[in-house]
């Protein structure tokens, strides 16, 4: 840790911002009750204020206090919290996450994160914290304390170090407004395990109120071509599976996809580093977390689906 934990929750208190670490991706935190420090967290990345951001908390108790819950919200927040699912709710408090983290919107994200540097900092500060990536808006997420610092790091007043990401997506993000149950944004919680708790979910419509669903987003510098085998000249090629591609550059040479999402976005800075002609990418299976990969892979190269 370069900084304390006692040292970002007095950061956060006088309204300033925050590198955080959670199990998805590294955050770039401000106080959700202040919008002077949310503001600060839009100029910093330079983010689309139409694009709200997730509120963090200790606990679903806490969640409860910002947010209303029905059955199928308190049956996901049991089944995967702490963790990386975001729930999208009818929102309670509008002061202690301002409107300005909301996007103006009648709802609000909110999840319980499980990384413990994380929790530590929102049992101490004691209110909702949010933490979007800690990167300028449209670049991949940081999952290595060294790549949020050399995104974000000059705009914030302490900086908690906790190791690479373990998830390295950001979280999956469910709306539940009005009995409806809707998937707006693949990650690690996957559609299976959701569908296991709360049954079939649909995904369409309400994008609006999930972060992340810009048409180019997590995208390197290098143009992003996907579901390719080889590389043109001058390009890297990001393999997955045995035999594929330069062991270096390898998503996951065993084809795993929980290792294939943990080394993303750290493989897409890496090659982007080299200043290639272009990066591509092997084909991804669309089951299980290949979806949320695939999801930020189709980002990362401009499309939209």
């Amino acid at each position: 840790m370069r900084d304390t934990v006692q040292a970002a929750v007095e950061a956060l208190r006088a309204g300033q911002l925050v590198i955080l670490p959670t199990e998805t991706v590294y955050g770039l935190a401000a106080d959700a009750g202040n919008p002077q420090a949310v503001a600060a967290i839009f100029e910093a990345k330079g983010r689309p204020r139409f694009n709200p951001l997730i509120s963090h908390v200790a606990d679903a108790d806490a969640a409860r206090k910002l947010a209303r819950f029905d059955t199928a919200a308190n049956a996901l927040a049991a089944a995967f919290w702490p963790g990386p699912l975001t729930l999208v709710l009818p929102v309670l408090d509008g002061e202690r996450v301002s409107d300005l983290a909301r996007a103006g919107l009648d709802s609000v994200a909110i999840r319980a994160p499980g990384h413990p540097v994380a929790r530590e900092v929102l049992r101490a500060f004691g209110g909702p914290v949010v933490a979007p990536s800690a990167n300028r808006s449209g670049r991949p997420s940081p999952t290595t304390y060294a790549d949020a610092v050399e995104e974000t790091g000059a705009s914030v007043a302490a900086a908690l170090d906790g190791g690479p990401c373990e998830v390295g997506l950001e979280s999956t993000v469910v709306s539940v407004l009005d009995g409806d149950v809707r998937l707006l944004r693949p990650g690690a919680v996957t559609r299976a395990e959701i569908e296991a708790v709360v049954g079939p979910v649909r995904q369409d419509g309400e994008g609006h109120r999930s972060p992340g669903r810009l048409a180019l987003h997590y995208a390197p510098d290098a143009p992003v071509r996907i579901e390719v085998t080889e590389a043109r000249s001058g390009e890297i090629l990001l393999g997955f599976g045995p035999g594929v591609g330069d062991l270096r550059w390898s998503l996951s040479p065993s084809g795993d996809l929980r290792e294939a999402a943990a080394n993303l976005f750290r493989r897409l800075r890496e090659a982007d580093r080299e200043r290639p002609a272009g990066i591509a990418v092997s084909p991804i299976p669309q089951q299980g977390l290949g979806e949320a990969i695939n999801d930020r892979l189709r980002r990362a190269a401009g499309f939209v689906g």
